[in-house]
């Protein structure tokens, strides 16, 4: 994982915008979140992320069959920002592309990645990253207070050990719930003009109350149907580690789990929500804790803009 050095606390929110620790802490759980510095672009965090995979890994870049980044947040349209990072940690001309599926697109490049293993390819990187305060209104007191900045990767490989990796997964998108969560302009639908900046049209705009509802039925219901799929009862899920976007949902999702806090995940209170970033920067702190063994169950589960959601059930 990868994190910018610069911190910013709720009181920190209270100086720039009306807000409070007080409101923002009850509505979603956040104390603090990372923020990049100017100069600092997705692909800088996604390298250093990559870098600490593959040493985790004990391979090198060379080692590497493809890489896929997800992000909303890309340096530039193109090229791509998995061709920068190839370029970035010197791996071979492997395969890389971007995936965008809004905060869901670690956990869809995972299933992605899962498939492409199954295919012939081995040794894949799959990274999560995010410069989310490069697209967020630092005047909108509804949506400036959420987002941080970060990094996550991970190595998939091939396992010849039936009873480890990937069990199971389970990924759906509702495109007409697309303009609850979404950046109107900056596109080939409106690009950028005098008047699409004077309107702030280049930050994210979300209607917050629809979103929770939405994010709440569709983290439930990615949960149940990953263990039908792989045919196992919620008690055997070691840890639950779930998109942190808020406590509130994450807490609904382990409720209809009926799973004690000791098997859910958080750490939404130190970074807030960095999107695709999250659930890898989690996991890589969740290992950390000793929380995350050898044979763990564990349960991944993710929404995003798009309207998308998904969910991988794994064996470490």
């Amino acid at each position: 994982m990868c994190v910018p050095d610069r911190v910013v606390t709720n009181k920190d929110y209270e100086k720039i915008v009306d807000t409070s620790d007080e409101w923002i802490t009850s509505r979603t759980g956040i104390k603090e979140r990372h923020h990049v510095d100017d100069g600092t672009a997705t692909s800088d965090l996604a390298i250093v992320a990559a870098r600490r995979a593959l040493e985790h890994a004990r391979m090198t870049p060379k080692d590497i069959g493809a890489i896929i980044v997800a992000t909303a947040t890309p340096d530039m349209l193109f090229p791509s920002t998995s061709c920068l990072v190839q370029r970035g940690i010197e791996a071979g001309n492997v395969m890389c592309f971007d995936l965008g599926a809004g905060c869901t697109g670690f956990v869809y490049a995972l299933g992605v990645a899962d498939s492409l293993i199954k295919t012939g390819l081995d040794n894949i990187l799959v990274i999560g990253a995010e410069c989310l305060t490069r697209i967020t209104d630092f005047q909108d007191r509804s949506t400036c207070v959420l987002f941080g900045d970060g990094a996550g990767a991970v190595v998939l490989k091939k396992t010849d050990e039936s009873n480890r990796g990937i069990i199971a997964s389970y990924f759906g998108a509702d495109g007409s719930a697309g303009e609850f969560l979404y950046m109107p302009a900056g596109g080939s639908r409106m690009p950028a003009s005098h008047e699409t900046v004077d309107q702030r049209l280049h930050f994210l705009k979300m209607e917050g109350n629809e979103v929770f509802k939405l994010a709440v039925r569709a983290m439930q219901d990615a949960s149940v149907k990953v263990l039908k799929l792989a045919k196992m009862d919620p008690k055997e899920v070691d840890l639950l580690i779930a998109h942190q976007a808020n406590l509130r949902i994450i807490d609904a999702a382990a409720k209809r789990l009926k799973l004690t806090d000791d098997k859910v995940f958080v750490n939404l209170d130190r970074y807030g929500n960095t999107s695709s970033a999250s659930i890898p920067i989690a996991l890589r702190e969740a290992l950390d804790q000793g929380r995350v063994k050898r044979g763990s169950n564990l349960l991944l589960v993710a929404f995003g803009s798009g309207f998308t959601w998904g969910s991988v059930l794994l064996t470490w």
